[in-house]
């Protein structure tokens, strides 16, 4: 195992490794650190699963990721992040994006230590720092991870309560409809035993009685509106 390789293990779960000739960009780097990625217990994209060695990293709850859109500072805030260690950081990520691409690895260190120096930044508050950024954003993965799975589950929860609804209701209407077709089967069967009654009389004089009858009317007419 090379030195680069045996340095990444020691830090699995907060460092995402890359090799140093690799694009500056996160999103040119990704696709070719996959293979990198394994090697430190990363996956990359939406696989990410790899825990901080540090959980619990929260001294407050940190805001919710609305539309995919996080707000850093808040975030680090929340992990008890101050401004002051923010800034260190975000300084010291803009001196390494300044420097030209082909810059040789051990000058750029020089330029940047240096120039922290200059500053009167010391580098072990930008490292701590550094860390304690890279462990509130494994957190606050963890944390969206956890909120994902409880409202899937209270989700799908609801979906089988609702989809027991629905087939209760089914059940109701298909009953109902059976019944309906029941009524239908056996009024008919009575009304051939009644109509025994009628044939038996003759039609003649059956439309006698429903003619005069004010209680009858004729099947044959429309029936009429009842009155306002």
């Amino acid at each position: 195992m090379s030195d680069k390789k045996g340095w990444g293990s020691t830090v699995a779960g907060w460092f995402i490794e890359r090799d140093p000739d690799e694009a500056h960009s996160p999103v040119e780097a990704d696709g070719a650190a996959a293979g990198a990625l394994s090697d430190v217990g990363v996956a990359s994209g939406e696989e990410y699963v790899s825990p901080s060695p540090t959980q619990q990293v929260f001294q407050t709850a940190p805001p919710p990721a609305v539309g995919g859109q996080v707000d850093f500072g808040a975030v680090f805030v929340s992990a008890g992040v101050d401004a002051e260690e923010q800034q260190r950081v975000a300084r010291t990520i803009e001196l390494l994006a300044s420097l030209p691409a082909d810059t040789d690895a051990a000058v750029k260190k020089q330029i940047v230590e240096a120039s922290l120096k200059a500053f009167g930044v010391p580098i072990e508050k930008i490292i701590e720092a550094s860390v304690e950024e890279i462990q509130a954003l494994d957190g606050y993965i963890r944390n969206g991870a956890a909120d994902n799975e409880k409202l899937i589950q209270e989700s799908d929860a609801r979906i089988k309560q609702y989809e027991a609804e629905i087939a209760n209701i089914r059940s109701v209407m298909q009953q109902s409809v059976e019944e309906q077709q029941r009524l239908i089967k056996v009024c008919n069967e009575k009304k051939l035993e009644v109509q025994r009654v009628l044939e038996f009389f003759g039609q003649a004089a059956v439309a006698r009685v429903v003619k005069a009858s004010p209680k009858l009317h004729d099947p044959s007419e429309p029936a009429s509106s009842p009155a306002a």
